[in-house]
């Protein structure tokens, strides 16, 4: 076809016996060593001057020469073969999960205390390896799974999330992320060791929306205590809500992952007993981790999930 086609396109086997042509001087030596017939040879060399509209090869005595425009052709054949020798040991990493892409969403408190860590480690370890993190909210994180922007979320539980007997994903647990109470300093349990979640039942309360799963595990733990909290102030930013509670506002149940939180003037205690706990999950869609790339980023979470201090305790068995 015309070279200057939009369709223009070369056969790179037909370059390669161009090449042998240079290197060997005759079509039959040409022939010869690639096992081929001469007459094979010289259709495809034909068949490749026709392609180009342009001539390739002259007489010269019994062997034949390379026109001027074969051996422009050829300069360009040498950058192309490096290129696809280069794809093919990209191809081989990419096996290895040493080179791709991977898409990861995640909440903005599990990106400070495990995909920060794991992305340094990983910048380190497999510089070929491009990590793309974008801070979700769950159920965004969830819904950007299903339609593919997203390869990997790194999410906690909550309603509409990826339960672990749903066929559609692949699902590691990562941290138990306890909860305590964030109290203002003055407050008369701030000084406690302990609190009962109960002890707060008359208290005001400040705490996020009520999609939100921090909000929806308060609700849970304060009806095993037995009240309702009185929420009076809402925010989904935790020092927000820790400004609220420093200002006096009323009480909170903060996750360890949160912390530290900026504001001053803030007690955090722990709460009595079995203390409630978001559970922080890594989830991709099913059989993703067949592909290299996102099973080493899985795994590279996982072990920065297991190596955290005793606050926020990695789940036996890990899976």
């Amino acid at each position: 076809m015309p070279i200057d086609s939009a369709d223009f396109t070369i056969d790179l086997r037909r370059l390669r016996l161009l090449r042998e042509v240079e290197r060997r001087g005759t079509v039959s030596a040409t022939a010869a060593a690639l096992h081929l017939t001469p007459s094979a040879v010289s259709q495809q060399l034909a068949g490749l001057a026709r392609e180009l509209d342009v001539p390739l090869l002259e007489r010269q005595g019994r062997g034949v020469r390379l026109t001027g425009q074969a051996r422009v052709l050829l300069a360009h054949a040498d950058a192309v073969a490096a290129q696809l020798e280069k794809a093919r040991a990209d191809l081989a990493r990419f096996e290895d999960g040493l080179v791709g892409e991977v898409r990861l969403g995640s909440l903005a408190s599990a990106i400070a205390a495990l995909v920060g860590p794991a992305l340094r480690s990983l910048r380190r370890q497999r510089p070929g390896l491009r990590l793309l993190v974008r801070e979700r909210e769950p159920l965004d994180a969830v819904a950007g799974l299903d339609s593919g922007q997203l390869d990997v979320v790194v999410t906690v539980e909550h309603r509409g999330g990826p339960a672990h007997e749903d066929a559609r994903y692949d699902r590691v647990d990562l941290l138990r992320d306890v909860l305590d109470v964030l109290l203002p300093a003055e407050h008369p349990l701030a000084g406690e060791a302990q609190v009962p979640l109960a002890a707060l039942a008359r208290e005001e309360w400040v705490a996020a929306s009520a999609d939100d799963a921090c909000a929806q595990i308060t609700a849970a733990a304060c009806a095993a205590a037995g009240f309702s909290p009185d929420v009076r102030h809402h925010c989904t930013e935790f020092d927000a809500l820790a400004a609220l509670v420093a200002a006096g506002a009323g009480v909170a149940l903060v996750p360890r992952l949160a912390h530290p939180l900026r504001p001053a003037g803030l007690a955090v205690v722990p709460l009595a007993g079995q203390p409630p706990a978001r559970s922080i999950h890594v989830a991709t869609r099913a059989g993703r981790t067949a592909d290299a790339p996102t099973a080493a980023v899985v795994a590279e979470l996982r072990r920065v999930a297991a190596e955290r201090p005793d606050a926020v305790v990695a789940l036996a068995g890990g899976a």
